[in-house]
């Protein structure tokens, strides 16, 4: 395969999850690893995940990890073509909420940036094409809070250590991909 780690990011219903699935499907066909992020709290978000499950290819493997994913995914990767994890936005969230209210904005950080880096280390161990989804968040409002404004810093600071390894980076509007590296 030509390559080892892509990247494609957007807004919210920007087109992610259809190009990443499309490009996984294109790179590896059946022999897809699909790596879900989501958690189900409520019944909208129930109905978005069984919405997800419904779009991919019904032989494609999938694993459901809200977090540590690396250590998560380690024996599932083995022999695959393609992993593709939908989403890094949601395995921010993940982490942020799990590191609890008295958590620093620096503990936060290095929490995410360990769980990047752990995906990062994943994908150069093996042979396989990583496809990461990851929404782009810095380019609406300020958040009015703080969690928010954590959030959208953290999540931008993932993206840039993510794109940066990247060997192409993809960025979706309005379902029109543009490569961006």
């Amino acid at each position: 395969m030509a390559n080892k780690l892509v990247l494609i990011l957007g807004g919210a219903r920007s087109g992610k999850s259809s190009h990443a699935q499309q490009m996984a499907l294109d790179l590896g066909g059946p022999d897809v690893l699909f790596v879900a992020t989501a958690e189900a709290f409520d019944d909208e978000m129930r109905a978005r995940i069984a919405a997800h499950r419904a779009e991919r290819p019904a032989g494609w493997r999938t694993v459901e990890t809200p977090a540590r994913v690396a250590t998560q995914i380690a024996d599932a990767t083995a022999g695959v073509q393609v992993v593709l994890l939908d989403c890094l936005t949601l395995l921010v969230s993940n982490v942020l909420l799990s590191a609890g209210e008295d958590a620093s904005p620096q503990q936060v950080e290095a929490a995410v940036l360990v769980e990047v880096d752990g995906l990062l280390a994943a994908c150069r161990a093996g042979d396989a094409t990583w496809i990461m989804v990851s929404n782009e968040v810095g380019l609406g409002l300020v958040p009015p809070y703080p969690l928010g404004r954590l959030y959208r810093d953290v999540l931008g600071r993932a993206n840039q250590r993510i794109a940066a390894a990247a060997d192409q980076v993809w960025f979706m509007v309005a379902g029109l991909p543009m490569r961006v590296k």
